[in-house]
């Protein structure tokens, strides 16, 4: 509900608080004063209107201030989403929602909600959700067709229909989004695929393993450099036992004179034992190398292909070797990359098997959601029938006894929409002879508040939206009418908080609270404001709304006599004698 309104610098208004109270609201006041303000007020909070011409004359800004007070944790939830706010969606607490529009001499504006700033669209789809005008065509709930839909289904008990609906429509949807996307990166998909399992296969061929790029590496090294290496171990040989005076032979000699040292004198004998081991090693190592010379072989075959495996490893560590992001350019980094070419080409044919294995969920999907829609439908048919009847007799007591309400509803099988395959269209024939038009096109403001009023009156439970403003609808009607609307309003009230600006005594009569609209001209400059009367103050309002003057003992009799009659036991009698 909406708990307070704050007016500043608005038009004639200067400044004016507002407090309302749960169930009917009732404004009046003189032709003039400025009722229509406050419809504007309202139209501005939400973002309905323009607010560029309701500028106080000779002020540099003005405000429109609602606090409201939430307490359907669905509404709470829907405001979360719209606002990106953060309200408490458990249920059983009451939630404030501050909602300020300002407006500057410059033509600027500015939105906050909740203290955070806000952009107008989100101020016009979070008042979508709060305030239904009636009055205005452009701005009401019902008007819209979506809408409609919503509380048909409400009416009709197809929540869990719609629900189960909207979860298979879902589902549906995302496969088919999946095969959509996986048709149309077929072709790039396979490419990859030939791609991967060409590179699989080329390394493959190859078949690289851990280490060898070394070990072909050296081998490769010595192979290209055989003759060298012969030409060099020889020269080593030879000085070393071969060649005349060779270093073995040296040694001998050499230890033949210790040895004799060694008899003469102890001391000599480590020094001989040493020189005996060097010429020891001096000869195996001799040995070891005649036999590698014996073992050198140049074979060109062998050098072609050492080098041609060589140049094979180089080339996969060129093209595979830096393909990871880990890797360094090294064979290990090859075979790294061919393990995850299986990962890849076994994804890429999974990809594959999916695209096929899609359709095969999309089928009884497809059937499930046809079969869903159908009941749907049917479900929809049966409250829409039901509807008619309903509001028909509601608008027959509001005076529109030959008025005709229907709901009609375009289904097409071929519909993509969560919400089912149905579209709708509330539609009145407001008087004989007159085609039947849709709710958003009927002209009269007075006459389609009075068919709001109708419809609301049935689909009361199944709205939301927790507060309605109805403007002119007394438009043309009488006082006896002025009661029956009155009745209507107060029994609306139970499920919603209503405001309502009349013009009519009986209807005013009928209000949880009566707030009275006052324009003054002080100094030249006219201001109004609102306030909130009863007990003697509001009969003479009454009184003065019933004779157009000043109130007499006669008229504040009425007055009185109105608000007795208006009191809910008393509105219940008059019902059940009626009946």
């Amino acid at each position: 509900m909406l708990r307070e309104l704050h007016i500043s610098n608005l038009a004639v208004i200067e400044d004016a608080g507002i407090e309302l109270a749960e169930g009917l609201n009732c404004f009046t006041g003189q032709t003039g004063a400025g009722k229509s303000l406050i419809i504007g007020a309202f139209e501005m909070l939400l973002g309905l209107r323009s607010a560029g011409d309701m500028l106080r004359t000779g002020a540099e800004e003005g405000r429109v201030s609602g606090v409201f007070e939430l307490t359907d944790p669905q509404i709470i939830e829907r405001i979360n989403e719209l606002g990106d706010l953060n309200l408490n969606t458990s249920g059983g607490e009451t939630e404030q929602l501050l909602i300020t529009r300002k407006l500057f001499a410059s033509g600027r504006t500015s939105v906050s909600i909740n203290g955070q700033p806000a952009t107008l669209g989100m101020l016009e789809a979070i008042g979508e959700q709060l305030i239904d005008v009636h009055g205005q065509h452009d701005h009401q709930f019902l008007l819209k067709p979506a809408n409609q839909l919503l509380l048909l289904d409400d009416f009709g008990g197809c929540a869990g229909l719609r629900t189960a609906y909207a979860e298979t429509h879902r589902q549906l949807g995302e496969l088919r989004e999946r095969k959509r996307e996986l048709a149309a990166s077929e072709k790039l998909r396979s490419q990859q695929l030939n791609l991967y399992e060409f590179q699989a296969g080329e390394i493959d061929d190859a078949a690289p393993s851990s280490g060898e790029y070394d070990e072909v590496a050296a081998r490769h090294r010595v192979l290209s450099n055989l003759g060298r290496i012969q030409k060099d171990a020889s020269t080593v040989y030879g000085a070393l036992y071969e060649s005349e005076g060779a270093i073995a032979e040296r040694l001998q000699g050499v230890l033949g004179l210790l040895t004799s040292m060694s008899e003469l004198d102890d001391q000599i004998k480590p020094i001989a034992d040493d020189l005996r081991n060097a010429a020891a090693q001096v000869q195996d190592t001799s040995f070891s190398l005649s036999r590698y010379l014996n073992r050198l072989d140049l074979d060109p075959a062998e050098l072609e292909e050492t080098e041609q495996r060589l140049n094979t490893l180089n080339r996969l560590i060129h093209k595979y070797g830096m393909e990871l992001e880990t890797a360094t350019g090294s064979l290990d980094d090859v075979i790294a990359y061919r393990e995850h070419l299986d990962r890849e080409i076994t994804a890429l044919r999974g990809q594959s098997d999916d695209l096929a294995s899609i359709d095969a969920e999309i089928e009884p999907l497809t059937e499930q959601l046809r079969d869903a829609g159908k009941k749907l439908t049917a479900k929809r048919k049966a409250a829409a029938k039901k509807l008619k009847p309903l509001v028909e007799a509601q608008l027959a007591e509001l005076g529109m006894a030959e008025a005709q309400f229907e709901v009609a509803i375009d289904t097409d099988p071929a519909r993509d929409s969560a919400s089912g395959i149905d579209e709708i269209e509330m539609l009145v024939q407001a008087n004989p002879g007159q085609a039947a038009s849709p709710l958003r096109k009927v002209a009269s403001g007075g006459e389609l508040s009075r068919i709001m009023l109708a419809i609301k009156s049935i689909l009361a439970t199944a709205d939301r939206v927790s507060v309605l403003v109805f403007d002119e609808i007394d438009a043309n009607v009488g006082g006896r009418m002025g009661t029956i609307i009155g009745e209507k309003l107060r029994d609306l009230a139970s499920h919603h908080q209503v405001l309502c600006i009349t013009h009519l005594p009986q209807i005013a009569a009928f209000g949880d609270q009566h707030l009275k609209i006052t324009k003054q001209v002080t100094g030249g400059t006219t201001s109004t404001t609102v306030s909130t009367i009863d007990g003697n103050t509001r009969i003479d309002e009454l009184a003065e709304m019933l004779t157009g003057k000043d109130a007499t003992a006669t008229t504040r009799k009425q007055a009185k006599e109105l608000i007795a009659l208006a009191t809910p036991q008393q509105s219940k009698g008059r019902k059940q004698k009626a009946n």
